[in-house]
Formats: structure tokens, sequence, C-alpha cells
């Protein structure tokens, strides 16, 4: 089994719930994209892909934001096979004023539905997507949806620490791929 932790723009700082996670549960591998500051859908995708390709079957993907963005355009690319499972977390509206210019390859959305078990957490507050996006992209990828009430872009500024609500809904989601 393999964890990969897909950040999103700019990656995830020490205090991000991703980083987090990688601390206390080791094993878990961030996929270290060439540039977090000049995010290219084409680079992402292809460095997804060759990490996925040398991970052990299954593997568990575990993205936030822009990750989330690309989890769907990968999927929609590449033989998804060894992923059972994706926990996608505020993926952002790429159309929404604030969307980082330097993103722009992302705008075009991914939207047919995954070929794994997925789940999608969206804030009611989310500064980059509002919660009837998170809705629609939800039912056009087959997720999910957890409301996650008012948690801002569930980021080290949501200020949840470890997030272990995080960690049991991807407990219940590699529970839930293994029993499908």
């Amino acid at each position: 089994m393999s964890v990969l932790i897909l950040p999103g723009y700019q990656g995830s700082g020490a205090s991000h719930w991703q980083s987090r996670w990688e601390a206390l549960y080791p094993g878990l591998v961030r996929v270290e994209q060439q540039s977090w500051e000049q995010p290219a859908v084409a680079e992402w995708v292809a460095t997804l892909d060759a990490a996925v390709a040398a991970a052990a079957a299954p593997v568990y993907l575990v993205a936030h934001s822009l990750g989330c963005l690309l989890v769907a355009h990968w999927a929609a690319r590449h033989d998804a096979g060894k992923v059972a499972a994706a926990l996608m977390v505020a993926p952002p509206n790429p159309w929404r004023t604030g969307f980082p210019a330097a993103a722009a390859s992302f705008a075009s959305l991914e939207l047919a539905q995954l070929p794994f078990a997925s789940l999608l957490v969206a804030s009611r507050n989310d500064p980059y997507a509002a919660f009837d996006f998170s809705e629609t992209l939800a039912a056009a990828w087959g997720a999910q949806l957890v409301d996650a009430g008012e948690a801002g872009h569930i980021n080290a500024e949501s200020k949840l620490g470890d997030w272990p609500q995080g960690w049991v809904l991807f407990e219940q989601l590699q529970t839930q791929s293994v029993t499908e």
C-alpha cells in the first residue's frame, strides 16, 4: 500500500495538515513537483503518473486544493488501475476571482467520473470555491461529499493542527475502498 500526498499551489508548509500527517504517519510520500509557484498541468500530471507507477499498489491519493484538480486531470489521461481511492480536500474554482494566474493551465476542468472511490471535503466559507461549486465537482467526479462546515480553505490558516477529523475520513475511505 502507498499513500501519496498531493499539495496544491505553493506546496503545503510545515503547519499544513498534509505536512503534519507526513510527520505523524511515516510512509506517506509527498509527490514533489518541479515548481510549486508555477504549476503547469502537463508537468504536474507527468510527475504524478511517475509517482503512481513507482508506488506499491494499492495507491491512495491525499490531495489538497490544486492537488484535487491534478487528480482529475491525471485520471482522465492515465491508467488509474493501481489507485484505490482519493481524499480530495478543498478543490479551488479556477474561474473564481483570486485563483492564481500562475495556475491558469488548470482552468480547463476535468469533470468525468473518477475510476476509483473518492471523497471530497469542502468548506462553506472557502475563499477559493463556493460550496455549490464543490457540490458540482463531487457529483461530476462521483465523489462522496463531506461538509466541513466553516473551515476556510482547510489549510494551515484554518488552524486545524493535525486535523484528526480528516484522518478519520481518510481511514473510512480506505475501508470503504477495500469493501467495494
